[in-house]
């Protein structure tokens, strides 16, 4: 693609030598996007302008946060009680990170309803779910700063998992803990690791960006685009949409940090943190809940498999075969809307995955923990074994010729 002609001369000087006003065009004003995107689409932009705020916050946290056991948690009373609106960065902070895993979850169900890891998105959704595993190593190593009940007991039990690898399991946890239990070291390789990783995830993030521009947007009817009256410019008619989108977004965002700034946080994390008194009933963050459940629901060995170490394969396994999501499905159609009965099962599986979240943070004990294994058993087979039938069994809608077409009719 050609550069545009600059009519301000500094602009245009600018960019003679480093063309960054002619990619920023090729990104917005030059880059085709299918004209029949809806609301659905503007998380990906939202998760991105979450992890902008999240830095930013991050950024002005650690001028005042002191990383070590006798004073993290009173670094952070002091961030809350005397730093000039030190309450709102850190409140912003902590409700951001229950936000960017709300975005990332509507995005990534989005993106299976309507299939958007099909090809020729292959690498796009495997990318996305790196993002998704490097968001959850933040977030977890986030959670131990404050230094509070929940945050050493939670980074007590989240590292000894580890432990039931066999010949390494020891070193990793030792390796981890800087030592022989979850203590200052520790507390120093979370935070310069939570540090880091943010500043990984952009790269990640500029990865995704990449593959997407590559391939292009996908679309409500899992239509190529195919010829020029498929498409509009990205801008202005998807950065208006985008925009409202994004202040509805920051309403919701802001009713929590104002008004709810606890609402998804536990209130042992405002006890300083004593390795002498367990808390009652260890429960990781709400986005964890779902694979803590599937790590509990493995209560029997499995084979020559011990059940501790069936539990952590079983739940990092629940991640990872997202990625292999583009080879399980091998239908042709790729929108929910032209597939009536993968459509049904999409929603039984949104409900096992809300179901899996709420036996998260039940106690261990029955009737939770067979619930907790007939869902894990669920999720699994929806992946492994609906997939893969419905591909072959179903009998889809038929599709619209182009991206135009469908959206004329409707018009008309």
């Amino acid at each position: 693609m050609s550069s545009p002609e600059w009519n301000n001369p500094v602009v245009k000087w600018v960019d003679s030598r480093l063309p960054v006003f002619s990619m920023m065009h090729h990104s917005t004003a030059g880059y085709p996007t299918p004209r029949n995107l809806s609301y659905w689409w503007n998380f990906g932009s939202l998760a991105l302008t979450v992890l902008i705020v999240m830095v930013l916050t991050g950024i002005f946290l650690v001028m005042n946060y002191t990383p070590h056991v006798d004073m993290a948690f009173d670094s952070v009373e002091r961030i809350m009680r005397d730093v000039n609106y030190g309450w709102l960065i850190r409140y912003v902070h902590m409700n951001g990170a229950s936000m960017f895993f709300i975005v990332v979850y509507i995005h990534i169900f989005r993106g299976i309803y309507y299939g958007s890891y099909k090809g020729p998105r292959e690498i796009l959704w495997i990318i996305g779910v790196v993002i998704m595993l490097l968001m959850m190593g933040t977030a977890f190593m986030g959670y131990v700063l404050p230094w509070g009940q929940m945050s050493l007991w939670g980074a007590t039990v989240i590292t000894n998992l580890f432990s039931a690898f066999p010949i390494v399991g020891d070193f990793i946890v030792t390796l981890l803990w800087g030592g022989f239990s979850v203590d200052n070291p520790t507390l120093n390789r979370f935070f310069s690791l939570h540090y880091l990783l943010p500043f990984v995830l952009f790269g990640v993030v500029g990865l995704h960006l990449w593959a997407l521009h590559q391939v292009k947007s996908n679309n409500p009817l899992g239509v190529e685009m195919k010829a020029p009256e498929d498409s509009i410019p990205f801008h202005p008619y998807y950065t208006i949409k985008d925009l409202f989108g994004m202040s509805a977004f920051f309403m919701f965002f802001m009713f929590f940090v104002f008004w709810a700034p606890n609402y998804m946080g536990h209130p042992d994390n405002y006890i300083p943190a004593n390795p002498m008194v367990t808390p009652a009933h260890i429960v990781p963050e709400w986005y964890f809940l779902p694979y803590y459940a599937i790590l509990r629901a493995i209560t029997f060995d499995i084979f020559f498999i011990p059940a501790k170490l069936g539990g952590v394969l079983a739940m990092f396994a629940s991640i990872l075969v997202w990625m292999a999501l583009p080879w399980l499905d091998r239908s042709k159609v790729k929108s929910a809307k032209f597939r009536p009965v993968y459509k049904w099962f999409f929603w039984v599986l949104f409900a096992d995955f809300i179901f899996l979240g709420w036996l998260g943070q039940m106690p261990a004990e029955q009737p939770y923990v067979i619930m907790a294994q007939l869902a894990t058993v669920y999720y699994f087979a929806h992946f492994l074994v609906v997939l893969p039938l419905m591909a072959k069994l179903e009998k889809s809608v038929v599709l619209p010729q182009s991206i135009a077409s469908a959206v004329l009719k409707k018009d008309a």
